[in-house]
């Protein structure tokens, strides 16, 4: 299980690497945004991802690495092995957003194009990993990852003692585990509500369930938010932290759209559905939430036809 001083180690080791992004007081929304679409590669993904490759051993990372994403995590592996020098290898869905794609090859991640499931691509990373001596960095399902994601929730009690509740997506449940087991080694008690698009409901499932849930298929057009199933590390902090986790809202995608087009002519940022999902939330009263209260938005690399459409 990640502790305290895991989350604190975290944070000390991504200093110069991620930007300690800024909380946005939106008078319209009566909440905060944590602009995590801010990082060098537009998502908060940066965070576990650094925090995982620079945990590895030092014979393994030379070798390079390997990971399995619809965009923004191999965004982040690309970006952190070409910071430490290291080749990488990103496996995405065929049906991968072009700017998303464009990003990894940006920060010198080497594309392979997989299927249409997480499972697909998955399966692909692992024999490429077994074939080429890989290292695997894991999108969701791992205490180093779950670490880095930690550091969201620390910044925001530190930069915000009294929150009351913060709101998060949620597609693998590394961000949400990892915001709980921040904001609790900050000694915060915030309650946290996870937002998942209604063709997704994994982790609402999970819970009722008490174990982690396969779900046979998802859609959204929230593509970051779409895995079949949470992962067992994220889910294990979540029940260790139960008493905090208020719940999980459900959105549907007309209110992602809304809250794309809400974010970009009110705010004038350019947020992606996944990032969007916890302004969609709260403007569709699927959450109402005891302020203060924090939205995180979590990633920025949106397809621009989304902003105006």
């Amino acid at each position: 299980m990640v502790t305290a001083g895991d989350v604190r180690e975290a944070a000390a080791a991504l200093q110069g690497v991620v930007v300690r992004t800024p909380l946005r007081y939106v008078a319209a929304l009566d909440a905060y945004l944590k602009l995590e679409n801010l990082q060098a590669i537009g998502a908060f993904k940066l965070r576990g991802a650094y925090n995982a490759i620079r945990k590895l051993p030092e014979a393994a990372r030379r070798r390079g690495v390997i990971t399995y994403s619809s965009g923004n995590h191999g965004q982040a592996v690309a970006y952190a092995a070409q910071r430490v020098g290291v080749r990488a290898v990103i496996v995405m869905p065929e049906t991968a957003p072009a700017i998303k794609v464009a990003g990894v090859r940006k920060w010198g991640g080497e594309v392979v194009l997989a299927g249409r499931t997480s499972e697909d691509r998955h399966r692909a990373a692992q024999a490429i990993a077994a074939r080429e001596g890989l290292a695997v960095v894991p999108p969701f399902d791992h205490p180093d990852v779950v670490a880095g994601q930690a550091t969201v929730g620390l910044e925001i009690a530190e930069e915000l003692p009294d929150v009351q509740t913060v709101v998060v997506p949620v597609g693998g449940g590394g961000l949400i585990s990892g915001v709980v087991v921040g904001l609790a080694a900050a000694g915060s008690r915030a309650a946290v509500w996870g937002v998942e698009p209604e063709g997704a409901p994994k982790l609402q499932r999970s819970l009722a369930a008490g174990r982690p849930t396969r779900l046979e298929r998802t859609e959204s057009i929230a593509d970051g938010l779409i895995t079949l199933t949470v992962g067992d590390v994220p889910f294990a902090h979540l029940v260790e932290h139960r008493a905090q986790v208020g719940g999980v809202a459900l959105v549907d995608d007309e209110s992602l759209r809304e809250a794309v087009h809400f974010l970009w002519r009110e705010c004038r940022l350019a947020v992606e559905p996944s990032g969007a999902a916890t302004t969609a939330a709260l403007r569709s009263r699927a959450l109402q939430p005891r302020a203060p209260t924090v939205l995180v938005v979590s990633g920025g690399n949106v397809d621009p036809s989304l902003l105006e459409a």
